[in-house]
């Protein structure tokens, strides 16, 4: 018989891990788990429940060990650790005058790393920050920048549907979501009300794309004309949740027709050329990066901060290849650009003439 499995969280109102472990553990109980840290203090709030069919013991981690009163404890100082660091971190950006925003301070359960997740709109030189940081905690510190989605993530919200963000709540990843998804739903494109708390578009549009883009790949497209076995028709609008699309025969008749009985039509466009499918395709674009900033400092590599991290290097050069500050920019547009010499006609005298 497979251990029961249990979800666990490592913080009150964060994201719930499973994990199997011994029979005797409940809801509110404390345990360690392994995490990319090494160990972990988490609470169970979900389980013993079975392990579903189809999964195996190895498809789910393991819970260490039930946490003694001492991991309690450390827990508890680790608490206090973050919310003391937070405040000195947050003093010292205020001291320095940096354009940066700190969101969340993670202490590992050994406290031997710290993690401060910050957001900033532009390049910043924190090498003074790292130095004051690694002398007051004497551990290892990582300055880890985050975007504008996973800052909601960390710290949690209400969407306009009422209940908290499904960021927050179970989503792991961010899924790309694009204007065309609104487009294509038929939703009025309103930021207001196809954004989410964090400013952009709402990852729930996402959710039901590929029934849009099954439909639409039946569909005909719209306001075009169709020469079928019926006659000439001319498509007004399609409805994904009938499966159907609206038509207007030669006689002037609004007709309502499901889509097998479309295709059974032998619809064709006569004036569509025969490659328009392969003309309409666009070549997919290389996987582009974040940009964002990922820096750890040791207590032993502090004094070499200077060195590693140098005016250039220091204002956040993206290690992803998502940077187009210089886009903009039509000093630097041309630079690194060979430019092209301009070949002079040859002048004839009149002698020659």
């Amino acid at each position: 018989m497979s251990s029961p499995v249990y979800g666990v969280r490592s913080r009150p109102l964060g994201q719930t891990s499973y994990y199997q472990g011994p029979f005797e553990l409940k809801a509110g109980d404390y345990v360690l788990v392994a995490a990319e840290q090494g160990s972990a203090l988490g609470r169970v709030v979900s389980g013993p429940a079975e392990l579903p069919e189809g999964r195996s013991d190895e498809d789910l981690p393991q819970i260490l060990r039930q946490a003694s009163p001492e991991d309690i404890c450390q827990g508890e100082e680790n608490d206090r650790l973050a919310a003391e660091a937070t405040a000195f971190c947050r003093r010292c950006i205020r001291e320095r005058r940096m354009d940066m925003k700190l969101v969340d301070v993670e202490v590992f359960f050994d406290r031997s790393k710290l993690i401060f997740y910050f957001t900033a709109p532009a390049r910043i030189d924190f090498r003074d920050l790292v130095k004051d940081l690694v002398r007051e905690y004497r551990a290892r510190i990582e300055l880890r920048q985050i975007g504008v989605r996973h800052e909601t993530q960390m710290v949690g919200a209400v969407g306009n549907c009422g209940m908290v963000c499904c960021c927050r709540r179970y989503l792991r990843k961010f899924a790309p979501v694009t204007i065309r998804m609104a487009k294509e739903q038929n939703l009025f494109l309103n930021p207001a009300k196809i954004s989410g708390i964090c400013g952009r578009l709402l990852c729930c549009l996402a959710y039901e794309q590929e029934n849009y883009d099954n439909f639409h790949r039946h569909c005909p497209r719209l306001g075009k004309r169709y020469q079928t076995d019926k006659g000439p028709m001319k498509v007004l609008r399609a409805n994904l949740f009938r499966n159907s699309i609206a038509v207007l025969t030669e006689s002037g008749e609004e007709q309502e027709i499901h889509l097998d009985e479309w295709q059974a039509l032998s619809p064709f466009r006569p004036e569509a050329p025969q490659n328009a499918a392969a003309q309409g395709r666009q070549p997919a674009r290389p996987p582009q990066g974040d940009g964002l900033l990922v820096v750890s400092v040791s207590p032993e590599t502090v004094d070499s901060v200077d060195h590693d991290f140098a005016p250039e290097g220091a204002e956040c050069a993206p290690a992803a290849t998502g940077d187009t500050s210089a886009a903009g920019d039509p000093a630097q547009a041309g630079v690194g650009k060979p430019r092209r010499k301009r070949r002079r006609k040859p002048q004839t005298s009149e002698a020659d003439q």
